[in-house]
């Protein structure tokens, strides 16, 4: 086998998907196994659709995984420019082949035309498809007939027997639909994907194509323009697709896990992210569910790969992404949390110091970041900024809760020493001996009062964190407030 040059190709039209990170992960494993490259593309000729600040959310993410390009923009390398609105240029000796070769032809059909030939198609129960009206005809030939647009496309001459069956790494022999005279060159000058992506796959030596399996109905396009051209045909291998519970394809529109920003946002740490993508098309070795990038890669191997479409478990990865947070150190759960925190607002160095103090507390409890860093919001807000919860609030601070509020903060002001185990005998003392409460009605409305919550890290450690002047001023204020 070829060193393998393998490549993520996404298109910045939106949030990056989940699908790039999924393609991403299998490209660099078996490129990594075999001591190959790894390369990013960026398929920007849908200009339509372009976002500039899509692109710069592909490299923040993929980096965000660690999933490193050998080469790609912002890397370069020896085939570059890697952005596809920089090689135009390329692209154009090879339509012009196709067109001196009959492979090819120009079609000035115009976007109304072309929506009334289809409907016509669906209307009479006929396979939707160009129906070659411009083949064999000059420009002015074709403004004859009428609904034509000056500046032409360039199709695909699709022949009478064109392949349709290919061999795939993943799933063996392979069947695929005929395809129709697609579209290869548009008005504007820029390539399609299907002319684009055979060309740059050739130019960069891509040895392996891997991508999804809603590319096995194109690949007999692409196997076309190979021959075509006389270039060397990559091999292919489509992975399974991400599949919602339904079964129904994942997609941005259906499903927010879809976009790949979601999961930073929802705080999953990317190693156990990259480790769920992996567990979703993947076996590894043992039948072992949790294992690092390095050990995927250096076991990889093409025939572990499921090809039933795998069921995006969110459960699942909640449960991994809290086995990854407790195998972290207390200082490295710390800074993670302060880095997700610091993302969303900024922090100044005394609400950083708290947050690393109150991270021990929740390590445990916790199967997100975002979920550690709300129970650790009441140390970090402000007092314009701290709310307690209404429904905690009318449970717990209710008139009939307020002699235990008031008891305790007389109990907490005469306090020598602002310590957990100073405040929890203090607290005993006072609601449960003093008032005769059982501890679940003694600290509930103190805990309330104090965190905002009815659900918090230990409220002891919690006050201690706090500081005696701010736990203070809290149950002042629930008293007020009452």
């Amino acid at each position: 086998m070829k060193t393998p040059r393998v490549r993520v190709a996404p298109s910045p039209t939106g949030d990056p998907h989940v699908g790039t990170a999924y393609m991403s992960l299998f490209n660099l494993g078996f490129a990594r196994r075999h001591g190959g490259q790894f390369v990013l593309r960026i398929e920007d000729t849908d200009r339509a659709r372009f976002r500039a600040d899509s692109e710069q959310q592909i490299f923040d993410m993929l980096r965000w995984l660690d999933l490193q390009w050998d080469e790609g923009p912002e890397v370069g390398g020896p085939y570059a420019p890697y952005r596809q609105s920089e090689r135009l240029d390329t692209y154009r000796p090879f339509v012009d082949q196709l067109l001196a070769d009959g492979h090819a032809y120009h079609c000035w059909c115009s976007s109304e035309r072309l929506a009334e030939m289809r409907e016509k198609q669906r209307a009479e129960k006929l396979p939707t498809g160009y129906d070659r009206l411009c083949v064999g005809k000059t420009a002015e030939e074709r403004q004859a007939l009428g609904g034509a647009t000056d500046t032409p496309v360039v199709r695909m001459l699709i022949p009478d027997d064109p392949p349709l069956t290919f061999t795939d790494v993943i799933r063996g022999e392979v069947s695929a639909p005929r395809p129709d005279d697609q579209v290869i060159l548009k008005a504007d000058g820029f390539p399609t994907y299907h002319l684009a992506v055979v060309v740059d796959d050739h130019l960069m030596g891509i040895t392996h194509v891997v991508r999804g399996e809603e590319w096995i109905s194109s690949t007999p396009k692409h196997v076309l323009l190979y021959r075509w051209l006389g270039l060397d045909e990559p091999a292919f291998a489509h992975m399974p697709l991400l599949r919602n519970t339904d079964k129904s394809k994942i997609s941005k529109r259906k499903n927010p896990a879809a976009r790949l920003t979601w999961f930073r946002e929802q705080g999953y740490l990317p190693e156990a992210l990259l480790n769920f993508l992996a567990l979703l098309g993947y076996g590894q070795p043992g039948e072992s569910e949790i294992f690092p990038f390095a050990e995927f890669s250096a076991s990889f191997e093409w025939s572990r790969v499921n090809t039933v479409g795998p069921v995006f478990d969110l459960k699942k990865l909640d449960w991994l992404n809290g086995h990854y947070i407790r195998a972290l150190s207390v200082d490295e759960f710390a800074d993670r949390v302060v880095e997700f925190v610091a993302r969303e607002r900024e922090i100044a160095a005394d609400a950083v110091a708290l947050l690393r103090a109150g991270a021990p507390l929740v390590q445990e409890r916790t199967d997100t970041l975002a979920q550690g860093a709300a129970m650790l919001s009441f140390l970090v807000a402000g007092d314009d900024e701290f709310a307690v919860d209404e429904a905690a609030a009318a449970k717990q601070l209710a008139p009939d809760q307020q002699p235990t509020v008031t008891t305790a903060l007389a109990a907490l002001e005469a306090l020598p020493a602002w310590s957990a185990a100073a405040i929890e005998q203090a607290l005993r003392d006072s609601l449960v001996e003093g008032l005769g409460l059982k501890p679940k009605f003694a600290f509930g409305p103190v805990r309330v009062a104090i965190t905002g919550s009815t659900v918090s890290p230990p409220l002891f450690e919690s006050m201690e964190i706090l500081g005696r002047e701010r736990s203070l001023a809290r149950l002042r204020a629930a008293i007020t407030a009452g």
